[in-house]
């Protein structure tokens, strides 16, 4: 009875953080400011259950409804797509650590102050809106709609100033500083998650159009 009631007491206090900093940014940012929460702490009770939303998704995804491309379509091996998600699973807590560690960088060079924790919590916190449209993936034709997560931008700039002291007339340029950084990075963690993908689970649309490439030529010729 007492860890149903601890469990239900972990999901509405999730649940209503991500509310509550989804919804009323703004006023969400200065108790997450006051909070005497740790790295490890904000990392398993917040950030991780929401970072496995994506992979979750997409494994769940990829083994109901297979993934589809120019009329071929498959579904990859049980194996394959659990090493894929838990694959996506690790880096996208190592990109949560990373990019904190950039936001923090940056802070003093906008006229803010460094300090690790509250770059972690503006950034864990921040996330909120891009972790959760990772849903999204169970359905894969709707994966597109992960770009609602965009918002995650907006509720970073409406908490620099809490959690980092950068001026509010340098908000914007601080924000946009960190997310080109961000970009870059995601681009990065997605090439090095297709590549240890694919070596869980080859992409057949390769071989498909690998094998079709030469008989095209032979025609030809």
């Amino acid at each position: 009875m007492s860890d149903s009631s601890n469990l239900n007491s972990f999901f509405q206090t999730l649940v209503e953080r991500a509310k509550g900093i989804i919804l009323q940014p703004a006023e969400e940012w200065p108790k997450v400011e006051a909070e005497k929460l740790t790295i490890p702490e904000i990392l398993k009770s917040y950030a991780m259950p929401l970072l496995a939303i994506g992979p979750v998704a997409g494994f769940l995804g990829g083994q109901i409804f297979g993934y589809g491309i120019l009329g071929f379509s498959f579904r990859p091996s049980l194996a394959g797509a659990l090493g894929a998600a838990v694959t996506q699973f690790v880096l996208a807590v190592a990109g949560l650590f990373i990019l904190s560690f950039i936001a923090d960088f940056l802070a003093p060079k906008f006229g803010g102050k460094s300090d690790r924790l509250r770059s972690f919590k503006l950034v864990a916190y921040s996330m909120t809106a891009a972790w959760i449209t990772g849903v999204f993936g169970v359905i894969p034709t709707l994966a597109i709609l992960g770009v609602l997560g965009l918002y995650s931008i907006y509720v970073f700039y409406t908490g620099v100033g809490v959690m980092m002291n950068v001026p509010a007339e340098k908000a914007g340029s601080y924000t946009a500083a960190t997310f080109v950084a961000a970009i870059i990075l995601f681009i990065v963690v997605g090439a090095v998650s297709g590549a240890v993908t694919r070596s869980f689970a080859p992409d057949p649309f390769s071989d498909r159009f690998a094998l079709t490439a030469p008989n095209s030529e032979a025609e030809g010729s």
